[in-house]
């Protein structure tokens, strides 16, 4: 599965890095994706979702039932 955050949809971009003699080789920046579970009230059940640290800050400022809802619209089965 690839590193991706179900909320934000934060995906790993390419970059370079540089060396001393400034050669550039490629290379990624992983996004920093955690699998958390949440209680869902409404339906009696957890939910585990794949989220980035922004992802986890969102859910936590409006809800896990606003998070999920917008998921659902969006046509993410969960």
């Amino acid at each position: 599965m690839s590193r991706t955050c179900q909320v934000t949809g934060r995906r790993p971009s390419a970059g370079k890095n540089v060396s001393h003699s400034h050669r550039r080789t490629t290379r990624w920046f992983e996004v920093n994706v955690q699998s958390k579970r949440y209680w869902l009230p409404s339906e009696n059940r957890w939910v585990r979702l794949r989220l980035s640290a922004k992802g986890i800050r969102t859910v936590d400022r409006d809800g896990i039932e606003s998070v999920v809802a917008r998921l659902r619209r969006g046509g993410e089965r969960i």
